[in-house]
């Protein structure tokens, strides 16, 4: 596979705090790749090195392509429409705005609008569109969709699989695990300013252990266990549950989520 970014021996340090430790990973043409970890690890300094925002320390960071960015706290003059914005992005990328792109990106319903008059929503599509401007080959966004509601999520995450479709190279920063296991096609997890784990979500159930959750709604109410042998505690349960006369209403298994595994390493790497 063609490689989109890569990154070797990235270190980043402010004074005597080493923010990124020795990080390596390659971001390949046409996949989403998501970087997590809890507040501080180093996800958006990994970020800015990468869009060149910031200077590395150390090690090489190279960029396959054309870059479009929608960083995590981003803003625009209060008085500016959404139209003219585009414009003026489309100007300084020598191009023509994209109808198209606004159509799908749904800025003309409030393109007349002033930036200070837009809701969450529309901000952030708003700069998305503007990252799309001059048709990049990847996109950095730095979580995409704090502070939408569910349906705002839900447009962005189309317009996100669109983007995938078009063979868009996307390397997004998330909180939302859900958001990042629909949409990523692999992760990196960053432990305090090293990347631990490296890979698919498929993986990662492999690395941290194959743990079912089972769910099961009695008279008595609903009861939560966790196991590796779903077949034994399975039939040990119901054996429970039969002794003791209590009637089982529903029963729920499912694998691990992404936030449980990813809440297992972090417990690990750090105990």
């Amino acid at each position: 596979m063609n490689t989109a970014i890569e990154v070797h021996g990235l270190t980043k340090q402010y004074g005597n705090h080493i923010v990124l430790k020795n990080l390596n990973f390659t971001v390949y043409e046409g996949e989403i790749f998501a970087l997590l970890g809890v507040n501080g690890a180093g996800k958006t300094t990994t970020l800015e090195c990468i869009e060149g925002l910031k200077k590395a320390d150390g090690g090489q960071i190279r960029i396959n392509g054309k870059m479009g960015i929608q960083l995590q706290s981003a803003s625009l003059p209060e008085r500016i429409q959404a139209r003219e914005a585009v414009s003026l992005f489309a100007y300084w990328n020598q191009t023509e705005p994209d109808p198209g792109l606004l159509e799908t990106m749904g800025i003309q319903e409030f393109a007349k609008k002033q930036y200070v008059q837009l809701s969450t929503g529309q901000k952030r599509r708003l700069h998305l569109a503007l990252a799309l401007i001059g048709n990049p080959d990847i996109l950095i966004l730095d979580e995409p969709t704090a502070g939408l509601d569910v349906e705002g999520r839900i447009v962005l995450h189309e317009q996100i699989r669109q983007l995938k479709a078009q063979g868009k190279t996307m390397v997004l920063a998330s909180h939302d695990m859900a958001e990042v296991e629909s949409l990523c096609d692999r992760i990196g997890i960053l432990i305090e300013g090293k990347l631990a784990f490296v890979g698919t979500v498929a993986q990662l159930n492999e690395k941290v252990g194959k743990q079912y959750n089972i769910s099961i709604r009695s008279e008595a109410g609903v009861a939560q266990f966790a196991t590796e042998d779903i077949a034994e505690t399975l039939l040990t349960l119901l054996a429970q549950y039969k002794a003791e006369g209590k009637g089982i209403s529903d029963i729920h298994v499912d694998r691990g989520s992404l936030e449980q595994h990813f809440i297992s390493m972090t417990r690990g790497e750090k105990g």
